[in-house]
């Protein structure tokens, strides 16, 4: 019956709604609430919100998500300024990121033999990119030097983007090992899907950018189909890659970046969508999360798993971000802050959605036990810890003058703010 799950949809949104302003101050964020209402409706709970996994609801939900968040996070990207900020952001991205993977392969294979290397790769590319969401108060709160704050917002806005290649490589190649055929038909695959990709997201993202500014400019398009418009390109360059045997997300990403740099002017109204609907389907997502997957940790938990979530919390994600960051003249807290607010979130759950429903991977189930672990150990324990470590490290920076440099002219919107974020 329909009506059950929209009730407790309703019923989740306006609980948090009528606490919302008040949370700000506590530990407690819409993540991580709608994943504890998840929960709590599940089949392990009231039994209202009965959702499976491999369904066909489940599997759109995650794909229009995907392609709204890569969309939308793309577009917000300057170009020209993060070429004039080579500091902080591009040596997280450019340094940490991989190292991350590297990290993240090598302890998965060590904890978790059962693992292929390419699918402990797989799991690290899965885990990799950040969700500033996660943290929100440390990214929005003014205590907090500008210059981290907006380090951690560019960063979590674009490792997605640039982890969704190599973890759509890792999974093509994982599942031919699985797979029957010829292993050089899912090479050619994965190359295809990361060619085709970014030049359909190219070609809709750079017209579709020049045709909507000059259909603002002569007062043909008014604002709310700006907004319509601009998405309809993001699905535009989804459909328009899959069909021709590209990867619909690489092609949205792209489509969405030529889009932000090319029709900056008309992207106000996409931003607005995203602090909107875009919000919506993402805390949708979580409540999924809560109710479908959370559950089915219980049988993958052991002790090595639950010390895999762990290590890619702390030494996986720390170490990785203390190597890129040598030279930057930050210290020693400075450093340790940037390193433990990498929180795990939406494009990890999205990411394992993606690559488990495609049934290819032996070790399918296990991968998204880890994947769901870490997530939501990184929900609880860096939603807890934000707000009280931001006053902390604020309080400490102000005292000693430090990691207070000019801000960058770019700062990405977090996908979930509280209201008065």
């Amino acid at each position: 019956m329909i009506a059950e799950p929209l009730i407790a949809i309703a019923f989740a949104i306006l609980a948090f709604g009528a606490i919302s302003r008040r949370a700000e101050q506590w530990p407690l964020t819409p993540p991580m609430f709608f994943i504890i209402m998840g929960c709590v409706l599940s089949e392990h709970g009231f039994g209202v919100l009965a959702i499976e996994i491999g369904s066909e609801q489940t599997h759109l939900l995650a794909e229009l998500t995907l392609v709204v968040v890569l969309f939308t996070d793309a577009s917000r990207i300057d170009l020209s300024c993060l070429r004039r900020e080579r500091l902080i952001p591009i040596r997280l991205l450019g340094i940490g990121l991989p190292l991350t993977i590297l990290a993240g392969a090598i302890v998965g294979k060590v904890l978790v033999p059962t693992f292929t290397w390419l699918e402990a790769t797989l799991l690290a590319a899965i885990l990799a990119p950040t969700d500033a969401a996660l943290g929100q108060a440390v990214v929005s709160n003014p205590l907090v030097p500008v210059r981290i704050r907006q380090s951690l917002n560019v960063e979590s806005g674009l490792n997605d983007g640039i982890a969704l290649p190599v973890v759509l490589v890792l999974a093509s190649l994982a599942g031919a090992t699985e797979a029957e055929g010829d292993a050089a038909h899912w090479i050619r695959f994965a190359a295809l899907a990361v060619t085709l990709g970014p030049l359909v997201g190219l070609v809709v993202g750079g017209l579709g950018g020049l045709w909507l500014e000059r259909g603002v400019a002569t007062g043909w398009i008014n604002g709310p189909f700006q907004r319509l418009s601009s998405l309809g390109l993001a699905l535009l360059a989804f459909a328009g890659a899959e069909v021709i045997g590209g990867n619909g997300f690489i092609a949205a990403f792209v489509a969405g970046l030529s889009l932000g740099n090319v029709g900056r002017k008309v992207c106000e109204t996409l931003y607005e969508f995203g602090e909107t609907e875009g919000q919506l389907l993402t805390l949708l997502v979580f409540l999924l999360f809560g109710a479908a997957m959370v559950p089915n940790t219980i049988e993958v938990l052991s002790a090595k798993t639950f010390a895999y979530a762990v290590l890619s919390l702390t030494l996986i994600r720390m170490l990785p971000v203390a190597i890129a960051l040598r030279g930057t003249g930050l210290r020693a807290p400075g450093v340790l802050f940037l390193g433990w607010f990498g929180p795990r979130g939406l494009a990890s759950i999205l990411f394992a959605l993606v690559v488990v429903e495609e049934g290819r991977l032996a070790s399918g189930s296990l991968l998204e036990g880890v994947v769901t672990l870490t997530v939501l150990s990184s929900a609880m324990l860096h939603g807890a810890t934000a707000f009280p470590l931001a006053k902390s490290f604020g309080n400490y920076a102000a005292k000693h003058h430090q990691e207070l440099a000019e801000p960058m002219d770019m700062e990405l919107p977090v996908r979930i703010r509280h209201s008065g974020a």
